[in-house]
């Protein structure tokens, strides 16, 4: 620690930061473009000019190391005056469009240009113009605006890890662009637009749709994938107009993946927004509320309760999913529900077994990481982001079992079978001695593998060699379970399982015909052909589910109701309400609560606040109750010898609002005819 000045103030900082953060420490904001905290220092754009004692001129306060003794002003007749000739420069080609521009209102340079900025310029030759770029289905371009700040190239290189923008020319005459001005292929690519500051690079499914003035903001929670990214709802009415991150450094700091940002367009595509019958010419009709829970009431009295079973999907809350449990124990007296839409293995004798342990943060401390069977980049992109960032930190060994193509950091891939993991559980391979040799390991294991016919045996086997070689302990755990899907942590906390040494005892009795109702509550995953059952949907779009379903119950999407979910490393996080359902849509555990009264003349809950309360001290008693288990090691595995095989992962359709999105068909298109004109090397 050493001390400095600003503006006559003492301020005490950590070695290692810039003359600009020490403001920042001050409580003096300094103007910047190129600068932001998460990106490596350009020092290219000269708005955070400081004056420093004894310098003969201003210095670029972003890319000055602060040091012992410094004299800094930021408010000096010298400061004001350099900004303005910066302010000038960077207007002196740049268009005056703020009326039609998409950034108005959320700009950079307009708001320094209101402080530093001149109601008139004396450049009197003709302004630059520069073409646009091509940068696929997400990004528009306005490249005539584009002050080369170049926080877009910063961000592909370091961040996405995909290095796909690049800048050519030089001086006035420099330009932005993709590389053979082909689409942008990270999967991280949008977050360009949130850093652009003048409106160079702006939404393209956004674009002329509102100003921000105009929308509604909601805080609420991403469930695209299971990592939990905070994420803000923008709404004009009913419709989501936009989603944007929020800052949360321990999950998805200030990034979201592209389908996070641009699934939102399917929320409002292939809604169900009244309920249906399916009648025996096969055609869906119209109906009431009354007549679809008459219905249902009628078909499940008459039958008995072991010929009924209800599935759950991957975006449905946990309040939901409780009262959904509820149904089947009290009304239906059934234990036949089930989360999984395969046959995966689960363990849930402890929460760990099916957690990310380690922590999102807690990747960032990692000496070695261990891929088995999963592809991060796909299964949870800003879980791949920090691993990335963990590389270029730390230079952290990343090994996987499959070669799963370009992870955006380097690798070593072993051969992909299980034969190899049995050598490594025996201590007969090298990578034994790396993990027994790592501070802190991460073994991260993909729903790949717990599908596998060995699944079992491998999960079990690498756990107990953990513990052995104290690589789980009450300060750190190795063992990582990745989750693909919103919901399935929550599901398992709250028990949505039928489980018998792991299997998924519902799929199976399904697959061999012994039920005769199947409730699909939001499962549109499930591969399954209907044959008698009688199949009730409930949920938000029409999708597969949907498409088999003889009554469909529509309910609401998540940014249309209250509810919790549980992120894969265990955070409990609550989405809020910044929309509400189409038509005669409800709340998904209202339409549960409802059909309980029709069925037993009682509803499970007098309202939502009940419920939730209901739900909270399930979970605490959960947990308490699991924090005192101890370990158990498994016998009589089997083990098979077999290709490891990394599942197809279709990123772009993972979901039914996602399959429902014009934005997302563009960009699994785009990604088609990228990979079939062989340029991807």
């Amino acid at each position: 620690m050493f001390k400095l000045k600003v503006n006559n103030i003492d301020v005490e900082i950590e070695e290692g930061l810039t003359v600009l953060q020490a403001c920042e420490k001050a409580g003096v904001e300094i103007p910047r473009f190129c600068y932001h905290e998460k990106l490596s220092i350009a020092g290219n754009c000269r708005m955070c000019l400081v004056e420093m004692e004894k310098s003969s001129k201003p210095i670029a306060s972003c890319a000055m190391p602060a040091t012992e003794g410094m004299n800094i002003k930021t408010n000096t007749p010298l400061v004001e005056k350099a900004r303005k000739g910066v302010m000038e420069f960077l207007l002196a080609n740049h268009p005056l469009d703020c009326p039609v521009c998409d950034q108005g209102g959320e700009c950079d340079l307009q708001d320094q240009s209101m402080f530093y900025g001149i109601d008139k310029s004396r450049y009197k030759e003709n302004k630059r113009s520069v073409p646009e770029k091509y940068m696929g289905p997400l990004i528009k371009t306005q490249m005539t605006r584009c002050i080369h700040c170049t926080r877009c190239i910063r961000f592909a290189t370091e961040v996405a890890g995909v290095p796909e923008l690049g800048a050519i020319g030089r001086g006035e005459n420099m330009q932005i662009t993709t590389y053979l001005e082909k689409s942008m292929e990270s999967e991280l690519s949008a977050n360009v637009v949130d850093l652009c500051p003048v409106g160079a690079l702006t939404s393209k499914p956004y674009v002329f749709e509102a100003r921000p003035w105009e929308l509604k903001k909601t805080e609420t929670i991403d469930v695209m994938d299971a990592v939990g990214s905070n994420i803000r709802v923008d709404t004009y009415g009913w419709e989501v107009k936009r989603v944007l991150p929020r800052i949360n450094e321990d999950i998805n700091e200030e990034w979201i993946s592209d389908k996070t940002r641009y699934a939102c367009d399917g929320l409002l595509n292939q809604r169900l927004d009244t309920p249906y019958i399916k009648y025996k010419s096969g055609k869906f009709d119209k109906a009431s509320w009354k007549e679809v829970y008459n219905i249902i009431s009628d078909k499940i009295k008459s039958k008995k309760n072991s010929m009924i079973c209800g599935i759950s999907g991957d975006l449905v809350n946990m309040e939901t999913l409780y009262i959904f449990k509820e149904f089947f124990s009290k009304i239906l007296n059934s234990k036949d529900i089930e989360c999984r839409s395969d046959h995966f293995y689960l363990n849930p004798e402890k929460r760990e077994n099916y957690l990310f342990n380690s922590s999102i943060n807690g990747i960032e401390e990692s000496d070695f990481i261990f891929l088995i069977g999963t592809n991060p980049r796909l299964e949870a992109t800003i879980l791949n982001a920090r691993i990335r960032k963990s590389y270029l930190k730390n230079k952290t060994k990343i090994l996987s079992l499959n070669n799963v193509g370009n992870l955006t950091y380097p690798y070593e891939h072993l051969e992909g079978n299980t034969d190899i993991i049995k050598e490594i559980i025996e201590d007969k391979h090298v990578v034994s001695k790396i993990i027994k040799e790592a501070k802190k390991p991460i073994i991260i294991i993909g729903q790949s593998v717990l599908v596998s016919k060995s699944g079992k045996y491998i999960f079990e086997k690498i756990k107990t060699y953990l513990f052995n070689n104290k690589k789980i302990s009450s300060d750190w755990n190795s063992l990582n379970v990745i989750s693909e899907n919103a919901s399935t942590v929550g599901s398992l906390d709250l028990g949505i399982y039928h489980n018998i040494e792991g299997s998924n005892q519902v799929l199976r009795n399904l697959e061999d015909r012994k039920y005769e109702i199947v409730y699909l509550l939001g499962q549109d995953s499930l591969n399954f052909k209907k044959e008698n059952e009688f199949i009730i949907y409930q949920g938000s779009h029409g999708d597969k589910g949907a498409g088999i379903a003889d009554v469909i119950l529509p309910g609401s999407a998540y940014t249309e109701q209250d509810g919790y979910f549980t992120n894969l490393e265990g955070k409990l996080q609550k989405a809020y309400k910044a929309s509400y359902p189409p038509g005669d849509a409800k709340e998904d555990w209202l339409i549960i609560n409802e059909l309980s009264e029709i069925i037993n003349q009682k509803k499970l809950f007098k309202n939502k606040d009940e419920l939730e309360s209901s739900m909270l001290n399930y979970l605490n008693l959960f947990k308490e109750k699991n924090l005192s288990g101890s370990f158990s090691e498994k016998n009589n595995l089997n083990f098979v010898s077999e290709k490891m095989i990394v599942r197809d992962n279709d990123y772009y359709y993972s979901n039914a609002i996602a399959r429902a999105s014009k934005t997302m068909f563009n960009c699994r298109k785009e990604k088609k005819i990228f990979k079939s004109t062989g340029t991807e090397g």
